[in-house]
């Protein structure tokens, strides 16, 4: 399963594709807004959004790019503890 994580701490972007790849998933981190995010994003299975650390901006431009067959998860915390807990109910 292909995980979009938008959002998020820049130091832990590493971990986070940690505990993605510890579930079989692959992993792109957006912290901070590119030119070309809309296009990186691709055919995402699943589209993180921690709303916390995030622009208005942003997530509009993740919400028009995004593919019809994404499924678009929100949560207010960027912690680890909160991305495990929506790759669990994911993956069941």
């Amino acid at each position: 399963m292909s995980v979009v994580i938008i959002g998020g701490n820049e130091c832990m972007e590493r971990r986070y594709c940690e505990l993605c790849k510890n579930y079989g998933c692959k992993a792109k981190v957006f912290c901070k807004p590119c030119a070309s995010m809309g296009d990186r994003i691709g055919k995402a299975d699943m589209i993180i959004l921690f709303t916390h650390t995030v622009s208005h901006k942003m997530v509009r431009s993740v919400m028009k790019n995004a593919g019809s067959g994404s499924r678009i998860v929100r949560s207010h915390t960027s912690s680890l503890a909160s991305l495990q807990t929506i790759l669990q109910a994911a993956t069941v």
